[in-house]
């Protein structure tokens, strides 16, 4: 398995845990101040902010070569491995219905929850060919 892959199976557990920390900012420190609905979109965006961190001190000081192809694959995974996840995890570990996960995928009720996806799945491919210039 070529070293680029094996770095971004590290890189999506450290998403996690960003994502965590993120929600922990949320709940506690503006969270209670807002709306739901506010401090949902505004933790999408910091979410989105500090995954953009982690790709771009990824892609610049990783010592692996990469391809755009990678990136793609990566970003794919990437998806896959999330929303997964948020499912499997939130389901059948956290105990959450199907109805409450799926209420963050209302694009059109103000939930936000997609853009992070989409970053999630574009990022590591906009990071290096547009902010890096690496491919």
């Amino acid at each position: 398995m070529e070293k680029i892959y094996l770095q971004a199976i590290g890189i999506w557990l450290l998403f996690a845990f960003v994502a965590n920390i993120n929600g922990i900012i949320r709940n506690y420190v503006y969270g209670p101040k807002l709306d739901e609905l506010t401090a949902h979109q505004i933790s999408c965006f910091t979410g989105i902010t500090m995954f953009f961190i982690v790709m771009y001190l990824w892609l610049r000081y990783t010592g692996a070569s990469y391809t755009a192809h990678n990136l793609i694959v990566i970003g794919v995974a990437f998806l896959f491995a999330t929303v997964a996840f948020e499912f499997l995890f939130g389901h059948y570990i956290i105990g959450h219905s199907w109805e409450k996960l799926l209420h963050d995928y209302n694009f059109l009720k103000g939930r936000l929850w997609s853009l992070v996806l989409v970053w999630t799945t574009v990022g590591p491919y906009v990071v290096a060919k547009y902010v890096l210039g690496k491919i």
